[in-house]
């Protein structure tokens, strides 16, 4: 009997990846069209910001608390999110939630090492770039990393919230975002973290100029592993 899974979701476009991966990828562990249970909730992006603009972390862990109560009160087992910038609140929440969580940086520490990589590149949004979430999780693995610099990290912010989270992906901006991994591939970084949960929407495997480490999907599939009991790909 596989657990149920939990989603506390942020952005629709982000939370819908995750639970599209479960669901769809979920048939090669547990057979054809079979997947785990799945309880999602999500409060509007809108009510986050607001804490984001105020720099209110605990505000932020509040939200995701109130979902964590949802879902577990669902059935859920275990909790993703969906959602790196988010996780600056990991540790208030995991203190008070009702249900253990996966740590989204975690997962993609683990494939980035699991895969030798030894220095990313760090794309998100410019929270997520400038904050706590990745580097004692990649550091604690010996691995570097690089954010992109003030100005780039600028745009890209403006790119996620002005487009990415409403479903917009253009050409323009998937160069941009292109031009950014190339400069960073000069620097020497030989992977880059898709640390965005929309970003893999719009930067594909194809189209990057490094090998991608796709958070949305990395924490997808680490929920089914756990949910069925299956070991990581070695």
């Amino acid at each position: 009997m596989a657990q149920h899974i939990g989603i506390v979701g942020c952005s629709a476009e982000g939370a819908a990846l995750c639970y599209r991966t479960i669901c769809l990828e979920g048939g090669a562990l547990m057979g054809r069209h079979a997947h785990p249970q799945v309880s999602m909730h999500t409060h509007p992006l809108s009510e986050y910001e607001r804490y984001f603009e105020a720099d209110d972390w605990d505000g932020v862990a509040d939200l995701m608390l109130s979902s964590a109560e949802k879902v577990a009160r669902a059935g859920a087992d275990f909790i993703v999110c969906p959602d790196n910038t988010i996780h600056q609140a990991f540790d208030r929440v995991i203190e008070r939630s009702p249900l253990p969580w996966l740590h989204i940086a975690e997962e993609v520490g683990a494939e980035a090492a699991r895969r030798g990589y030894r220095r990313l590149a760090l794309l998100g949004t410019r929270l997520l770039m400038e904050g706590p979430v990745y580097p004692p999780k990649l550091v604690a693995l010996g691995i570097e990393y690089l954010i992109p610099e003030p100005d780039e990290r600028e745009r890209i912010d403006r790119i996620i919230f002005d487009e990415l989270v409403d479903g917009k992906f253009t050409a323009e901006s998937l160069r941009y975002f292109t031009g950014v991994i190339g400069r960073m591939k000069e620097q020497g970084c030989d992977a880059v973290v898709l640390g965005c949960t929309e970003i893999p929407l719009l930067v594909t495997p194809e189209s990057s100029p490094l090998p991608t480490l796709d958070s949305t999907r990395l924490l997808a599939r680490a929920a089914l592993r756990r949910a069925v009991g299956a070991e990581p790909a070695k």
